[in-house]
């Protein structure tokens, strides 16, 4: 398998054994306490497909799952880190739109992270491993649990087939809409230098001048990430954790899914932003495992 981009932080571990990996995992949950450090040790310097090989090791010569095992020692958010790092990109992802969703109340963030910025290619997967890990369809999901224009967007990110004859609703959510979700980079970035011309005002700007809410959030992150991913996950990191309390769930779910994708380039977007390393952001908002494995996966300063 080969790496899924060569700008991440975590990268291809050498004279990798996986035997020896499982081993190490078994003993650091072994007896009383478990060894967050071991555990940390080697998930977070080891690829996905790495990982992978690990599990069956580990199933192999333990004769347990090994997710079901870290499951049941590890708690809080260091448990849900380690889980993320245990699955195939797309398995995470659909994981993370499937809780996004359960229960009362739907986490848009969520929605509107992962569908802005995956690419149609991986959409196609994501929607894929949905309907076989949930047997049901990411589509039907999303209907399910939003409703209005917001819907149509997520619905539109998710099908990539906008339905012209359906243009019965406000006259600019769906001139945006039908133009958006083309997701053709190079075709986008002269449609906004066009929309600069003509109405002499950053798209960005109308987006928020036209709209509210989740729309507008998802609206803004599909811009943001065409023009710049790296600079969209930085400012989702940053405003996770500046001001009081920490947004774990989305800290989590973005360096667990872009370690090793574009974790360096989102770091360098991050330092030229705010003027802070994104190191030193999440040491002073996290504690305990749970900060050491973040910082493994940040990488150094």
């Amino acid at each position: 398998m080969a790496a899924i981009g060569n700008r991440g932080t975590v990268t291809e571990a050498a004279n990798f054994n996986p035997d020896a990996d499982a081993q190490k995992l078994r003993e650091s949950m072994k007896g009383a306490g478990t060894n967050e450090a071991a555990i940390t040790e080697i998930l977070a310097h080891r690829t996905i497909a790495q990982r992978q090989r690990i599990k069956i090791a580990y199933k192999q010569t333990v004769g347990k799952d090994l997710a079901d095992d870290l499951s049941s020692e590890l708690s809080g958010n260091f448990r849900s880190v380690v889980l993320g790092l245990l699955m195939l990109a797309p398995v995470y992802d659909a994981y993370e739109l499937r809780n996004a969703m359960k229960g009362a109340g739907t986490e848009e963030a969520c929605l509107i992270d992962i569908l802005a910025s995956r690419s149609n290619e991986e959409v196609k997967v994501i929607n894929d491993v949905y309907k076989k890990e949930y047997e049901k369809k990411l589509e039907d999901a999303v209907t399910g649990d939003t409703s209005g224009m917001f819907q149509r967007v997520l619905v539109s990110l998710l099908t990539e087939i906008y339905e012209a004859g359906e243009a019965r609703w406000g006259t600019d959510e769906v001139k945006f809409l039908t133009v958006l979700c083309v997701r053709n980079r190079n075709h986008l970035l002269r449609v906004f230098q066009e929309y600069q011309k003509i109405s002499g005002r950053d798209i960005e700007e109308s987006i928020k001048r036209e709209m509210s809410g989740c729309l507008e959030d998802v609206f803004l992150a599909i811009v943001k990430c065409i023009r710049n991913k790296p600079a969209f996950f930085a400012e989702r990191l940053y405003k996770s954790m500046k001001g009081l309390g920490t947004t774990d769930s989305v800290l989590i779910r973005i360096m667990v899914a872009r370690a090793e994708i574009d974790m360096l380039d989102i770091k360098a977007q991050f330092l030229k932003m705010y003027g802070k390393t994104l190191h030193s952001f999440i040491k002073g908002d996290t504690s305990g495992d749970y900060r050491k494995i973040l910082l493994e996966l940040c990488g150094g300063e």
